[in-house]
């Protein structure tokens, strides 16, 4: 194994490690108020269900865009000799 290649390996595993154990401090938080408060409400479910609303919505647009550039690459080769 090359050098520079096991420096470049050592140095993504040791910010890895890094990043790894700096995401321990942002989990001590205290609880969110506004959170429990729209738990306690049910608001949460609606918040939830936007969210997978425009969620679906983005990916049923990429597929279609995915199908329409495949059909339009399909039509352009079958025209090239």
């Amino acid at each position: 194994m090359n050098k520079n290649r096991f420096e470049t390996i050592f140095l993504r595993l040791c910010l890895s490690f890094v990043a790894m154990f700096c995401s321990v401090f942002v989990f001590g938080q205290e609880k969110v108020e506004m959170a429990d408060s729209m738990r306690s409400n049910g608001k949460i479910y609606v918040v939830v269900a936007v969210c997978l609303i425009i969620l679906i919505g983005l990916f049923v647009y990429v597929l279609s865009v995915d199908r329409k550039l495949k059909r339009l690459e399909k039509d352009d080769h079958s025209g090239v000799k």
